[in-house]
Order: C-alpha cells, then sequence, then structure tokens
C-alpha cells in the first residue's frame, strides 16, 4: 500500500473538529435551540487546555462537559473555545482547543463525533453515548498483567454518527482504500 503523505486522517478530523466549532458558534449567536444539548469530552493535558487545578486533579485524563442549561460566556475562536460552567456550585472557566476533543454528541439529533482511538470519551460521556448508540463506544480495558508490546502507531481515525434508531457508526477507515 502507498503512503499517505498527504494524511487524509488528519484532515478529515480537522474538518470534523470544524464542525464541532460551527455548532458552538451557532449555540454562541442563538442559544441551544429546542432540545438540543451537547456533550463535549476533551484531553484535559492537551496543550492549550486550561482548567482549575481542581478540576485537573478530578480529572487528570479526561472530561466531558454538558452544555445544556447553565453555562455562560461562551466564546469561539478559530483553535478554541471558551466557557464558564459551574462544578459543585463553583464557578469555572475552561479554555478547550478543538484538537483536544475527543467526543461531542448531541443526543437529541442522535448525532456524535469521536476522535482518535475508539473509546477516547470518558465514562460518564461513555456510559450516555453507549445508552444511546451502543457501537459508537466500546474498547475493553486492558487484563492487568505484563505491559502491552509497543504497536505501531495506527493512523488518527474519526468516526461520525449520524442517525436515528437504530444508530449506524460511520468508520471513514473503511472507506480509504486497503
Amino acid at each position: 500500500m502507498a503512503e499517505d503523505e498527504i494524511r487524509y486522517d488528519l484532515l478529515t478530523q480537522t474538518a470534523l473538529r470544524g464542525v464541532v466549532r460551527e455548532v458552538l458558534i451557532q449555540v454562541q449567536r442563538n442559544g441551544l435551540p429546542g432540545e438540543h444539548h451537547l456533550y463535549i469530552a476533551f484531553d484535559t493535558g492537551a496543550d492549550g487546555v486550561s482548567i482549575s487545578k481542581r478540576l485537573k486533579e478530578q480529572y487528570p485524563e479526561e472530561m466531558t462537559i454538558v452544555l445544556q442549561y447553565q453555562f455562560w460566556d461562551l466564546a469561539i475562536s478559530d483553535e478554541r473555545f471558551e466557557v464558564k460552567l459551574s462544578f459543585s456550585n463553583v464557578p469555572e472557566r475552561l479554555v478547550v482547543p478543538f484538537a483536544a476533543v475527543k467526543a461531542f454528541y448531541d443526543p437529541s439529533a442522535q448525532f456524535g463525533l469521536q476522535f482518535g482511538k475508539p473509546g477516547a470519551a470518558n465514562d460518564s460521556a461513555r456510559q450516555h453515548m453507549a445508552s444511546a448508540l451502543p457501537d459508537l463506544v466500546g474498547e475493553q480495558p486492558e487484563e492487568p498483567g505484563e505491559p502491552p508490546a509497543e504497536e505501531p502507531a495506527e493512523p488518527a481515525h474519526a468516526e461520525v454518527v449520524m442517525s436515528r434508531p437504530p444508530a449506524e457508526v460511520v468508520h471513514l477507515d473503511s472507506f480509504r482504500k486497503k
């Protein structure tokens, strides 16, 4: 197989993160319409993520936020979004680069995007997504024992979910020539 020097996998992820950005721009301008609400899972250790020390200790690797009823000061730039949310009645400002987003899901529209390896969202998002879209997440935890052998890096991929029941996950890798 020829080497993909153009990196279509990364270009596709960037384009799909643009969908997340455009949705947030619409929410910033008009609020959330109807029953829409958004689950956004992100890597708390990614470059450019800014969360409080308290939240970082509680969510050292991944965190899922829900934009539904109470969020303030949503601001979107080309590279990131910022939002204020309340955690245990303590207001917090979060800064999240779009490159750090691992999963995006709007249950009212049954629309979801998952970036990177399958199962990237944290447990709370995973549970919610799994109840609505059982095939969206599914990576099993590793068995304890010997550390896993080094494997060659897998190309990045994104999963797209756009459907009415039954949900279907479209793996972008399935469209690539093998």
